[in-house]
């Protein structure tokens, strides 16, 4: 890939990563929802239910403002159910629709489908009056890379209709997708430019919308490792055999501790480091640890 594709900035230690990811043709993207949100009805942003603050583009929130809109809290499966139920509030009491989803599972469709419909109640009736109330709905759906669009329309289609992967970047152009009464225009997967808040970037490199390659994945597990460790103890000692003791070590020397636990030595009796921060953030991505939030809505109030 050349240089001027993309703009990566990483710094690194033990408690600071800095990390800005911004390949060209998210660029691309942005241009498009721009010259495309003026014909859709409708616009469904996809976010991850574990960061659901982190997962909204702000470039794309800019664009979209004007527009009707409905969150959809995806890999609801995956994130702590009490503190969703408090993001859905948190969205709802903003006057935008709001629904907590598993998209692999097929289920709960109809009320997504029915949400749309009632945010487009008058859209709806005026066409009824006018005679035209068999148009389609038209909706833009839009997201961070790696948050399950694709899974998302497969679930929305009840067929395979769109690639899907555990991996960001897999839609890299637009497509149409018609659906019962509703057209549906797919956009790639895109984050922005620059994070103000690296917490935010860090919180995007945890659930994979920034790809592994460009990261140095042991200070990534470490960050992990202190985020978890503050608002969920129980869950790692409990997954990685820790005890209160440990969890008062450096995140270094966590880390190690969890390589000889698990086994994962190099020659020479020392921690394999690497390999226990690929498992750990392979587990936490999967919910091997437990069903786990980030983020709090009252944090951002």
């Amino acid at each position: 890939m050349k240089y001027d594709e993309f703009e990566i900035l990483q710094e690194h230690n033990v408690n600071h990563q800095q990390i800005h990811w911004f390949p060209g043709h998210m660029m691309k993207t942005l241009r498009l929802m721009e010259k495309e949100v003026k014909n859709v009805d409708v616009v469904i942003v996809l976010l991850d239910s574990r960061i659901p603050f982190s997962s909204q583009n702000p470039e794309i929130e800019k664009i979209i403002q004007n527009k009707n809109r409905i969150y959809i809290l995806n890999k609801q499966d995956l994130a702590d159910p009490e503190i969703t139920a408090k993001w859905i509030k948190y969205f709802k009491d903003k006057g935008t629709g709001a629904i907590a989803l598993n998209s692999k599972t097929g289920k709960n469709f109809g009320s997504v489908k029915a949400q749309i419909e009632k945010e487009l109640s008058d859209l709806l009736e005026r066409r009824q009056m006018r005679g035209i109330e068999g148009a389609k709905i038209r909706a833009m759906l839009c997201g961070i890379p790696n948050v399950g669009k694709s899974t998302f329309i497969n679930g929305f289609a009840g067929e395979q209709r769109a690639k899907a992967a555990d991996r960001p970047g897999v839609t890299r152009g637009k497509q149409w997708i018609t659906v019962d009464n509703f057209e549906l225009l797919d956009m790639p997967g895109v984050l922005w430019r620059k994070f103000d808040n690296n917490n935010i970037a860090s919180n995007l490199a945890f659930i994979g919308s920034i790809k592994d390659e460009i990261l140095d994945i042991e200070t990534l597990a470490m960050s992990l490792i202190d985020e978890i460790k503050n608002i969920y103890p129980a869950l790692l000692m409990e997954r990685y055999k820790l005890t209160e003791a440990d969890l008062e070590l450096d995140n270094y020397d966590i880390l190690r501790k969890i390589a000889r636990k698990r086994g994962m030595l190099l020659p020479g009796n020392e921690e394999n480091t690497e390999r226990a921060a690929i498992m750990i953030c392979d587990e936490f991505r999967s919910s091997k640890l437990g069903r786990i939030t980030l983020e709090r809505p009252e944090d951002y109030v």
